[in-house]
């Protein structure tokens, strides 16, 4: 997750990807950091088989070097285009766990 700006990097892990992602957009914590730094844009995501495997890629990225991550996420995504948009919701971000969708 980066901000508007792509001056902040926001490294997690979760077992259900768009209701994370918009839970952030959401601000549903508002003393977390994606809230503070206004960290809402999905630039990046990997899957894992396990949660185990989730866990140790984060922390291997989480203490990368920060020009190391820019190349990973500009390998993939090189204009920073939120990625939670065209791949949840097209374009319309709804909650996940309303009913209607």
């Amino acid at each position: 997750m980066t901000n508007h700006e792509n001056t902040v990097l926001y490294i997690g892990v979760t077992s259900n990807l768009p209701k994370r992602i918009w839970e952030h957009k959401q601000n549903k914590d508002s003393q977390s950091f994606t809230a503070r730094y206004k960290a809402h844009k999905l630039v990046y995501y990997e899957f894992a088989e396990c949660m185990e495997g989730a866990i140790m890629r984060e922390k291997q990225i989480k203490a990368w070097r920060r020009h190391w991550k820019l190349e990973l996420i500009q390998k993939e995504n090189p204009e920073f285009k939120d990625l939670f948009e065209t791949l949840f919701a097209n374009g319309d971000i709804k909650d996940p766990e309303s009913s209607s969708g």
